[in-house]
């Protein structure tokens, strides 16, 4: 049986979000926690970076960091056979 659809209202840098999926709020409360950490941090090291810019530069370091992790997994459960 598949889970129901959640509806989550979030604010990332100052803008309201109605995010939909299958996630807990709790998990959607510390995910929007950390996304609003690192914009925060992006624009101390970097005051010049537009939201727009930095919201994009977020999402490259979060896809490296899944693809890190990823290759650790795959590694790892070849290391395993």
């Amino acid at each position: 049986m598949a889970k129901a659809k959640i509806r989550y209202k979030a604010v990332i840098a100052n803008q309201s979000y109605t995010i939909i999926g299958q996630e807990t709020s709790q998990h959607m409360d510390r995910v929007t926690r950390l996304v609003n950490e690192q914009l925060q941090e992006i624009r101390q090291m970097a005051p010049q970076t537009s939201q727009e810019e930095a919201a994009i530069l977020l999402a490259v370091n979060a896809i490296s960091d899944q693809l890190k992790k990823q290759e650790a997994i795959t590694e790892n459960n070849e290391e395993k056979h």
